[in-house]
């Protein structure tokens, strides 16, 4: 199971487009509160999010209470700051843990620090400052996908010779 874990997210665009890739692999969305959105039925159905209850989805008050029901083992940390990039990681293991900041600041920088040698980045020009995070949340979930052998999921589309 890949999971997926949004610290304080503000853009509820960017939550939304993360939700659709989660229900697109099959991997599990956590949301660390404080939440800069709504995420309630009525503001979901609002924005057009259809597949929002196909989600697999688990809200928590504060990181603590995160780290206390999940633990750390097979996290990653996502930040433009990382010493090493994320084609240099094995993510094969089952269960395989990324967490993304905020969009404004990112990750805590304490957090940062405890786990500094979990911490990867996606290559990048150094003249740009960032992915947009739904994008850096595909590109780290379909490589481990890759990684593990797409687990589950359809490889090949209606078009494929038989």
């Amino acid at each position: 199971m890949i999971n997926l874990v949004l610290v304080e997210p503000e853009i509820p665009n960017n939550t939304g487009a993360i939700g659709r890739t989660c229900v697109c692999t099959g991997a599990r969305l956590h949301l660390i509160k404080p939440l800069g959105f709504d995420i309630s039925d009525k503001a979901v159905r609002r924005a057009g999010m259809d597949y929002w209850h196909q989600i697999d989805l688990h809200v928590y008050d504060n990181i603590d209470e995160y780290f206390a029901q999940n633990g750390t083992e097979n996290m990653w940390l996502t930040t433009t700051k990382a010493p090493r990039s994320y084609e240099e990681c094995d993510f094969t293991t089952e269960d395989v843990t990324f967490l993304f900041g905020r969009e404004s600041a990112g990750l805590p920088e304490w957090l940062r620090e405890k786990y500094r040698d979990r911490c990867i980045r996606i290559p990048m020009r150094p003249a740009v400052r960032s992915l947009n995070l739904s994008n850096a949340a595909a590109i780290l979930t379909y490589e481990a996908l890759r990684q593990q052998e797409f687990p589950g999921l359809k490889d090949f589309g209606s078009m494929r010779e038989e």
